[in-house]
């Protein structure tokens, strides 16, 4: 943020009305079997509300902090480019006309990703900051498959690619102990995922959420997943880091779910906390970002 602004920017969390492509049946229904959009959204986002009223409800709740601060506009709900463009514009645009939003940053899927949009955002990247966010949440089309996700890596890769050819940010989302995967394969993906003309890179720990299908699957068959210890997923967020291409900006390590909606893992733990214990275990280590991501090349 620092390297596009000179002032404070904070996220407005907006849900635009959206659906997916594999909730409303185009190509699938029940959506991927982690999701449960409860757990991220904020009270202020809601989808009754207009994109104006919810940037305004997020703007009080944030402004009284830092009054001098800016916002950005974080479609974040669903998929937020599966609707005619003329739909998205309008949306986008409303967003971007509240007083003290600076830019957006837009939450979508691979597979939803027209170059007609592209277009469009790569012309308003030109007089507002845009970043767009892909859920890609693993590298192995088997887990993709497995999660209901409803595209392969390829579709992730090429999307990825014309969004950054389009001359935009691009940052990515995965889920780290997803069913079937292991600590081994997180280094192989740090590496592949390094290819890419990413910007950021937002990690997450599998969470069971209540609601969810997966929640289902781990009552019904519970070794079938491992669940990352605090400690253990301490050394995989550094193994990952010592991976990863160095000017990757890691956004985050860890999801924090609502206690009431959360079955496990709970590790009690803040975001920033995480934070601190990841860089002690690094310099415990004499390790960091890119150690060995030369080597991998």
């Amino acid at each position: 943020m620092r390297r596009h602004f000179d002032f404070k920017v904070q996220k407005i969390s907006i849900d635009g009305g959206f659906t997916c492509p594999n909730r409303d049946g185009t190509k699938g229904t029940g959506g991927c079997t982690y999701c449960n959009n409860r757990t991220f959204n904020p009270a202020y986002c809601h989808r009754n509300r207009s994109v104006t009223e919810q940037m305004n409800e997020g703007i009080a709740f944030f402004s009284h902090k830092y009054p001098q601060m800016r916002y950005l506009a974080y479609f974040q709900a669903y998929t937020n480019t599966y609707d005619s463009l003329d739909v998205l514009r309008a949306r986008y645009e409303e967003a971007l006309a509240v007083d003290g939003c600076v830019g957006i940053v837009i939450g979508t899927r691979p597979d939803c990703m027209p170059d007609e949009l592209l277009d469009y955002l790569s012309r308003l990247s030109r007089r507002v900051y845009v970043m767009v966010e892909y859920g890609v949440e693993s590298t192995d089309d088997t887990t993709l498959l497995r999660i209901n996700r409803g595209h392969d890596y390829a579709t992730a890769v090429d999307a990825v690619e014309r969004t950054a050819a389009h001359g935009l940010l691009v940052g990515v989302h995965i889920i780290l102990g997803l069913p079937g995967e292991e600590r081994a394969s997180f280094v192989a993906q740090a590496r592949m995922l390094s290819q890419l003309p990413i910007t950021t890179l937002k990690l997450h720990q599998l969470q069971l959420i209540r609601g969810t299908r997966m929640a289902e699957e781990y009552a019904e068959n519970p070794s079938d997943f491992h669940l990352f210890r605090l400690e253990e997923y301490i050394e995989v967020a550094v193994d990952y880091l010592e991976n990863l291409r160095p000017d990757i900006v890691v956004e985050r390590f860890a999801s924090q779910s609502p206690k009431e909606l959360l079955i496990a893992p709970d590790w009690g733990l803040k975001n920033h906390e995480l934070v601190d214990k990841i860089k002690r275990r690094m310099r415990e280590r004499d390790t960091w970002q890119g150690k060995f991501y030369a080597d991998a090349k």
